[in-house]
């Protein structure tokens, strides 16, 4: 996914923007990146760093005395080097990008086909923040820019713009599928994916932007250059996944909803058990919340080794990433000796770490082992925001489980999404007894949609249901 955290201020912003950015590196593994605009020497400043062996701090911290200035952005990426540093009829400028640009080669080949050039190929192929750069390039402003990237890319994109006038501009996603929050202090403002990055460093919340939203902003507040759309459609992952446990999304807390998550469950679930765990890091407040409507304590079963293997920390190939999910989680057999344990865990993707964690859990000898899902089975990949780094339908454990019952991954779809129905119970069933589970459920949607206490309509689901805008 990504996150970015943008300020401009009337003292030097360097601190606040290390640290703002910062606080955004649990949304990506792959690259970080930071620029400023000296208004004085008329200068940016900008470094990129690899993050996919070590941690955004420790890559940035001897870079500091390079950045000067009153405004800056910065991002954490799943994606592509960032930022971009862009000089054109609109001024030279610095973006980076919240996106995934689903008709990347299509507008490449129509830009270059028009004469245009792409100079960011350090991924091996074209820089999707470069290509939004050059889409908003193609507008009279940067108000006509943004929109022309709203209405030709299919996907995904939210951004954060510096100019050469030390003013950030912050542009939602045309239909909100990621947030931007604006944040105020003293001479200063904000924006970021995350509220986390405000509380210590003294922002408050002012409000999150709408879908489609474009500002600017200074240092003495800021002015609204578009007006949201009526129609949102924020990603619903945000909250049981992604999100760090103390950030809002449309005022809706992401810990809160997860002890929802898991305390309707709690109250509805019949099954006997002993104690319940989650699984760290988003299992935690929803087994919070399930010891809770449940009435059984919570015990760490299983904790996480945070010194060296933090969540921000996740190799990009798929085979590292198992390996590292399993080194970071340590079962206590203190605790599950002879014990029914129910674990919470955020979703089931590839059943890779279900399947480990399981086995081990036996090994260190509990009794039996209940799993509870904050989420439906995930059934289609995402379009939009790419939550995961499966490159096909098939690599989802739901669809491999479709495809051997119908002899094709694509058939009858909606009846195994749909909770009410044999198919949707026959998978489930299957699941469970694939990983030896004693048993599984998981949240349904209709739960799921009241946990985060906004409008079935305003919230992204395409993931379990395949619906969509």
């Amino acid at each position: 996914m990504g996150g970015f955290f943008g300020t401009v201020s009337k003292t030097p912003c360097v601190a606040d923007l290390f640290y703002g950015t910062d606080y955004n590196s649990h949304l990506g593994t792959r690259r970080g990146g930071m620029a400023t605009y000296n208004s004085e020497e008329k200068k940016f400043a900008r470094s990129i760093h690899n993050l996919e062996s070590t941690y955004f701090r420790t890559k940035f911290e001897g870079d500091l005395g390079k950045f000067t200035g009153e405004a800056g952005i910065g991002i954490i990426s799943d994606t592509d080097a960032q930022p971009i540093i862009v000089n054109s009829h609109l001024g030279r400028f610095a973006i980076v990008t919240v996106a995934k640009v689903n008709n990347l080669e299509e507008l490449e080949k129509e830009l270059l086909d028009q004469g245009r050039h792409f100079s960011e190929l350090s991924s091996g192929k074209t820089n999707q923040t470069e290509l939004v750069a050059l889409l908003i390039n193609e507008g009279k402003d940067f108000k006509e820019g943004i929109e022309n990237v709203y209405k030709r890319v299919k996907g995904s994109c939210s951004m954060l713009i510096l100019t050469d006038q030390g003013e950030l501009i912050a542009a939602r996603d045309y239909r909100g599928r990621t947030p931007i929050i604006i944040g105020k202090k003293e001479g200063a403002m904000a924006a970021t994916s995350e509220t986390t990055a405000f509380p210590n460093l003294d922002y408050k919340i002012v409000r999150d932007l709408g879908p489609g939203e474009i500002v600017k902003l200074t240092a003495d507040g800021f002015e609204v250059i578009k007006e949201a759309e009526k129609k949102m459609q924020i990603c619903s992952f945000l909250w049981v996944y992604y999100g760090f446990p103390t950030s809002d999304y449309e005022g809706k807390n992401v810990e809160e909803t997860r002890f929802k998550f898991g305390e309707e469950m709690g109250r509805e679930d019949d099954s006997e058990i002993d104690c319940c765990c989650g699984i760290p890091d988003s299992g935690v407040g929803m087994a919070l919340g399930y010891a809770c409507g449940k009435g059984v304590p919570y015990k760490r079963a299983i904790s996480k080794y945070t010194p060296t293997w933090p969540r921000s920390f996740m190799p990009s190939r798929q085979e590292l990433r198992n390996i590292v999910a399993k080194m970071k989680l340590i079962p206590n057999k203190e605790i599950l000796q002879g014990q029914r344990v129910l674990l919470c865990d955020d979703s089931i993707v590839r059943g890779t770490q279900l399947r480990d964690n399981t086995k081990i859990l036996y090994e260190y000898g509990a009794r039996e082992v209940h799993i509870r899902i904050a989420c439906p089975p995930l059934i289609y990949s995402c379009p939009f925001v790419g939550f995961s780094a499966s490159k096909s339908d098939l690599e989802l454990i739901t669809r491999r489980i479709i495809n051997d019952l119908e002899g094709d991954p694509n058939k009858n779809l909606e009846k195994y999404s749909d909770s009410t129905t044999p198919e949707y119970a026959k998978m489930v069933d299957i699941i469970r007894d694939k990983f030896g589970l004693t048993s599984l459920k998981f949240n349904t949607l209709d739960a799921l949609v009241r946990a985060i206490g906004l409008p079935k309509c305003d919230v992204c689901t395409h993931c379990f249901d395949g619906s969509s805008e």
